[in-house]
């Protein structure tokens, strides 16, 4: 009896190791359940980010397309305020009276003639007779002669810094602009300079004309203007206004320069250019000559992008004083 209850305990004790080691062998393998989800707990954490998603694109739409839209009107602003900066910079420094426009109330381009310099000349007889004595039948010396076809004539003042095909306008009173680029046979009042050229210069030496300056060119200030070579005239033009089928404009705004001096004003004179503006689709310049002596240039610039413009105003002081 005894051996019996030995054998039942041994038995007892080797099942319960047994059932241990099953146990610890099944904790190794089978994950616990505290670190793992289920195919609905995903469905349903996915579903609910979407709905999250969904109400935070509906709230942020709104200011991401304002400023979207702000950045693109800072764009159009800044692109026509530069333009309209770098044409006010020129007019302001213009030939006095060269500013022409094929319509005075309402045009699509100007032209004017930029100065880099000016000065004072001699009207009577110097006695260093820098330009040598008579020149071409000038009798008056260093004076600039409106008698005749004088090529030589001093300075009053400090000495100046020329280049060879710099061109000097005396006594542009036109209103219209019309006398500086007269051709040469109708007495136009722009030469250009030839022979000497550099810097601390004391007399201008010009080129040769069948005609002598024009007698309203003698004016009591005795002064004379400077037209770089580099840019002689100079002609702001917009061209294909409108609106394209995009909503975008279709015109530009141009600039011209060194085409020489043309007798009638042009929206593509030629020579040199460069683009200043683009998405263009409205550009009007209108000068007012009403005061002679102080003019105003109105421009108005609207760029359009994407069905949405942008319209400057800008007023420009034209000093027509010669």
């Amino acid at each position: 009896m005894m051996e019996a209850n030995r054998i039942g305990e041994g038995m007892r004790s080797r099942i319960a190791t047994v059932r241990s080691s099953a146990l610890t062998y099944s904790a190794t393998l089978l994950p616990r359940s505290g670190k793992g989800f289920t195919l609905v707990e995903m469905i349903i954490v996915i579903v609910i980010t979407g709905i999250i998603s969904g109400m935070v694109a509906m709230f942020i739409r709104a200011p991401v397309q304002g400023y979207v839209d702000s950045a693109r009107r800072a764009e159009m602003s800044d692109i026509a305020d530069t333009a309209l900066r770098r044409l006010a910079r020129d007019v302001r420094t213009a030939v006095p009276n060269s500013l022409r426009t094929p319509n005075p109330a309402n045009s699509q381009f100007i032209e004017f003639l930029p100065t880099q310099d000016g000065g004072r000349y001699r009207v009577t007889p110097g006695a260093g007779a820098l330009c040598g004595g008579a020149v071409a039948g000038n009798t008056d010396g260093d004076a600039l002669s409106f008698d005749n076809t004088d090529t030589c004539f001093e300075i009053i003042g400090p000495p100046m810094t020329f280049a060879v095909g710099d061109a000097i306008v005396i006594g542009s009173t036109q209103s219209d602009g019309s006398l500086p680029y007269l051709p040469v046979n109708n007495a136009q009042s722009v030469r250009r300079m030839v022979a000497l050229a550099g810097a601390g210069l004391q007399i201008v030496r010009i080129t040769a004309s069948a005609v002598p300056f024009p007698a309203a060119s003698q004016l009591n200030g005795y002064r004379f203007a400077v037209v770089p070579a580099a840019q002689e005239a100079v002609t702001y033009s917009c061209g294909n206004l409108g609106v394209d089928a995009n909503g975008d404009g279709s015109g530009t705004l141009t600039r011209y320069w060194k085409y020489n001096f043309l007798g009638a004003p042009s929206a593509t004179p030629g020579g040199t250019s460069a683009l200043l503006a683009d998405k263009v689709s409205a550009c009007q310049f209108t000068y007012d000559t009403s005061n002679a002596r102080n003019s105003l240039l109105a421009v108005r610039l609207t760029i359009t992008r994407g069905g949405e413009s942008v319209n400057l105003y800008q007023e420009i002081h034209v000093n027509n004083i010669p």
